[in-house]
């Protein structure tokens, strides 16, 4: 069977057109061994080749190369063809697929849930079942934005297609592949060339919706010296000019959600029921915060939702019992239904009691049923889909509960992860660590049922993708060399903590990674797209670079960007500074600042904690001489925290920080200006310090950064179909907006967060539309909250500049306020709106929560934040609360949102 590829391009002098595809005969997706296609004038490309008739189906793309190097190819979404191995040849005309300036519309957040069409198994295969037909051609064209109740049809100029009657137009079958749509015509039916174009119909009244914009389509056909022949064409996209989509949203932590049901915590049952919620009140987005599983201590402190030890397991506390299965003993029955209603009746989540009980509550159901359930064939699929990473999981986690420890050093024989040892370990100890198999599964099939409930109901899901795993993860364990142990993940000061942040995780070793093609990234994103059809990557500026903190340090102020281009003492000098080493990487303290920093225990602290380096500084003595030795220090003496404080804020007296990786390099340190020893200086070295600064954090790195995030952000936007957003607070670098725009990844906006440094507050209307506009994040308090908590000039200027209000700002945030800044962000053009349940809820005087202080998610400035805010009303409440629901819904029609 002789397959032909005809394309229309127009390279420059000295390019070349290649096709690379899924079978050996295209190179197998080996762009090295891409097919070099055929010029045959004016812009037109041929390819031949000779397949077995029993090649069912075929995905290729075109590229350009020039000498051997691929200059540009294709948009990710292959061509398709489906040969049929009863005609002698089959023909593709196909059209040059460029990324759509709407391409955000062809992700699963769209075409699984927004525009989600029905369709049955024969309209899917109705396309394959008439190829059986001699001289059949088939017609494909990219449409996304049809509303479930319209259809795509076609018309042109002969009788087969209608003669440009619009009740004549032929339908296109909505395709496996939608936004994909097809139809099938006989080539001997119609007459060439044909003149054709495409219009969207209402399915029910037959009315014409809208043409598609621009002139004629014109189609003829190549003579491949057959009459044997199926022709396809393919590439096309429906030219249209609607108004851009815009939806609303809520986002809350699933651990937050409470219904009647609950166990002290949110889970997937409750998830399931909030999806009713907001399909009633005319909303499209659900956000949550990170669901993976953060055991490590079973303490509160695991309730850190973004420290996971495992990019693919799931938290057991999201696990609805109810909907597991229930007790046969009627006392454990009763013994656990008092635990739940104890724990669903606190204002905040108890996370060290709920685990508990849940985890205990797991156990004795996996006693009662765990036989039966490990027996079904569905358990198997899912051992036999996730083992890769499911058995190591079970086993650290059983290895984790043995030692009591999730630090792997810890653990004799297994400290260093070796396969085969694991894979012995599974066998012999298969009876316990079945069970941790067991609530894997039990998690999967739960969430699965909220996903797919939530797309049946166009609701889409998002998720967050945390930038960091836990040091003491399953993949740092299983897979170190991908990781920098020694290095910290943070971020520099900002609003939210002016000694900046330490994460603890670890940082990535990047080159590593790129050596598989970002595998560990990419199966970790398919694992997302398991159950979420759009997700945020937190801190997305770590793609960038990230800001690396030495493990001798807890804050975050002594760190430095990885990657960066370190600076040496020549060049430090260039700039007008006399680099003194000792001086500018040591950390010591001028004494008149040891009365500042101590008041009168100054005298004290000196004998005690400091060493005379000369005759006006001092240096931390060895005990006491790094960050993490001062913590440890004072670990158990609360009493002292202003010596603590001080003592750390010795340690981070340095202008430079060395550079980890290279010898004799140096990074300026972070928000040096405010150091005691940058007082220090003379004014012409301040101002060399400066200039040297300015440049450095600002100009050195913009093309560097540019490239490497491009590098590490492209394959890896382009391996998942999810509706991709960032998370690009803080210290932003000039390339992030280029980049993000380029892959059409939806930037975060918040109006007191302005990414101008001339404006006060963003300036709604202005914002651009691949964004997400929100009043606040998990980070931040919300609106209520900030209104009490801000300084009240700044307050006073929102209420009178941008609000437009006369007058006072009023003390508290009334109902009328919130509801006037949730709309002025309804209002904005960003593609997605989505507001935090507090703010909502915020808008009614009688069901907003009493103690606005207790809806605070996190504080970033504390790194032991207990994360516990749970809403004060059952789902349930908000089902039946008709007059916030009506409110909201107008809301969000009132702004042309759907």
């Amino acid at each position: 069977m002789k397959l032909y590829f005809h394309i229309n391009f127009h390279t420059t002098w000295g390019q070349q057109l290649h096709i690379v595809g899924s079978i050996p005969e295209l190179g197998n997706w080996n762009t090295a061994f891409a097919r070099e296609m055929e010029y045959i004038g004016e812009g037109n490309w041929r390819f031949a080749v000779d397949v077995s008739p029993s090649v069912q189906s075929v995905e290729y793309r075109y590229l350009v190369k020039e000498n051997a190097s691929i200059v540009f190819e294709e948009w990710e979404w292959n061509h398709r063809a489906f040969p049929n191995g009863q005609n002698e040849a089959c023909v593709y005309l196909d059209c040059w697929q460029e990324r759509p300036a709407n391409s955000a519309y062809y992700s699963s957040a769209f075409t699984n849930s927004i525009f989600a069409q029905c369709q049955s198994a024969d309209d899917k295969n109705a396309s394959l079942n008439n190829r059986k037909y001699h001289g059949n051609l088939t017609i494909r064209i990219f449409a996304p934005l049809i509303e479930a109740a319209h259809y795509l049809a076609l018309t042109g100029n002969c009788e087969v297609l209608g003669n440009w009657n619009p009740a004549k137009a032929l339908s296109l079958t909505r395709h496996s592949n939608f936004p994909e749509w097809s139809i099938d015509l006989n080539t001997e039916e119609l007459q060439w060339p044909i003149e054709y174009k495409f219009l969207i119909a209402d399915a029910e009244t037959q009315n014409i919706i809208s043409w598609e914009q621009g002139e004629n389509r014109i189609l003829d056909l190549p003579d491949e010296g057959t009459k044997h022949k199926m022709i396809c064409v393919s590439g096309l996209f429906f030219r249209d000019d609607f108004s851009p989509w815009r939806g609303a949203g809520t986002v809350i932590p699933v651990f937050s959600l409470r219904s009647a049901d609950s166990f002290g915590a949110g889970d997937l049952g409750d998830l399931r029921l909030f999806v009713d919620w907001i399909k009633k009140t005319g909303q499209r987005i659900i956000q949550v915060l990170p669901m993976n599983d953060t055991t490590t201590s079973n303490t509160w402190r695991d309730s850190y939702p973004y420290s996971a030890i495992s990019i693919y397991a799931l938290h057991p506390i999201y696990i609805c019992l109810h909907r597991m299965g229930t007790m046969k003993d009627e006392k454990q029955r009763i013994f656990f239904e008092e635990k739940r209603q104890a724990l669903n009746a606190l204002d905040e989540m108890d996370y060290e009691a709920v685990i508990r009980w849940k985890t205990e509550y797991c156990r004795s159901f996996f006693q009662q049923e765990g036989k039966q359930w490990l027996e079904k064939e569905s358990f198997h699929s899912f051992l036999d889909e996730n083992g890769e990473w499911l058995k190591p999981y079970a086993a650290y986690s059983w290895l984790r509960d043995k030692y009591q420890t999730a630090d792997a050093s810890c653990w004799e024989n297994f400290a260093v992860y070796d396969k085969v040892k694991i894979r012995n370990l599974c066998h012999s100890e298969w009876e316990a660590i079945s069970f941790y198999c067991f609530l894997q599964f039990v998690l999967h099939i739960q969430f699965k049922e909220a996903s797919d409930y939530a797309r049946s109901n166009g609701i889409v899901l998002k998720g967050d993708l945390p930038i960091g795993v836990n040091r003491n993860s399953v993949e740092a364990w299983m897979e170190p060399q991908l990781f920098n142990m020694h290095g910290q993940a943070g971020a520099p000061p900002d609003d939210f903590s002016v000694t900046g942040q330490n994460w603890s995780f670890p940082t990535y070793n990047w080159e590593m990674m790129e050596k598989d093609g970002f595998a560990w990234w990419r199966n970790r994103f398919a694992k997302l797209s398991d159950y979420f059809d759009s997700f945020r990557i937190d801190h997305i500026l770590g793609f960038f670079r990230i800001w690396e903190i030495p493990r001798d340090y807890t804050q975050g102020l002594c760190g430095h960007f990885n990657p960066a281009l370190p600076m040496t003492q020549a060049e430090i000098e260039q700039y007008g500074l006399p680099f003194n080493e000792t001086r500018f990487t040591t950390p010591h303290i001028h004494g008149q600042h040891l009365q500042e920093l101590f008041g009168n225990m100054a005298d004290e602290v000196c004998d005690t904690y400091l060493a005379q380096s000369s005759s006006h500084h001092y240096v931390l003595k060895p005990f006491c001489n790094t960050q993490a030795k001062i913590e440890a220090l004072f670990s158990d003496k609360a009493e002292s925290h202003d010596i603590k404080n001080g003592l750390l804020s010795i340690a981070n007296e340095i202008l430079f920080v060395r550079d980890p990786y290279g010898k004799n390099l140096f990074h300026p340190r972070i928000a040096a200006e405010r150091s005691c020893i940058y007082a220090e200086l003379s004014a012409s070295d301040r101002h060399a310090f400066d200039r040297l600064y300015h440049d450095y954090y600002y100009r050195r790195h913009n093309e560097y950064w540019k490239e490497t995030a491009c590098k590490r952000l492209t394959p890896l936007t382009r391996s998942t179909r999810m509706l991709t957003c960032g998370e690009d607070l803080g210290m932003i670098p000039d390339s992030v907006p280029e980049v993000m725009k380029r892959l059409q990844i939806l930037s975060l906006e918040i109006e007191r967060a302005p990414k101008s440094l001339d404006s006060e507050f963003a300036i709604l209307s202005q914002l651009p539309y691949l964004s997400v506009c929100t009043t606040s994040t998990h980070d931040m308090p919300p609106l209520r909250n900030w209104w009490n908590e801000e300084n009240r000039n700044k307050i006073q200027r929102y209420y009178n500049n941008v609000l437009g209000q006369d007058g006072e700002a009023p003390a508290e945030c009334p109902p009328n306020i919130v509801s006037m800044i949730i709309e002025r962000h309804l209002q904005a053009p960003s593609m997605l709106t989505i507001i935090p349940l507090q703010d909502w809820l915020g808008t009614d005087n009688e069901l907003r929560r009493k103690n606005h202080a207790a809806e605070r998610i996190n504080i970033p400035a504390n790194p032991a934040h207990y994360w516990r805010y749970r809403m004060h009303l059952n789902i349930e409440d908000l089902l039946t609360a008709a007059h916030l629901n009506e409110r909201i819904k107008k809301m969000i029609k009132k702004s042309e949102r759907r």
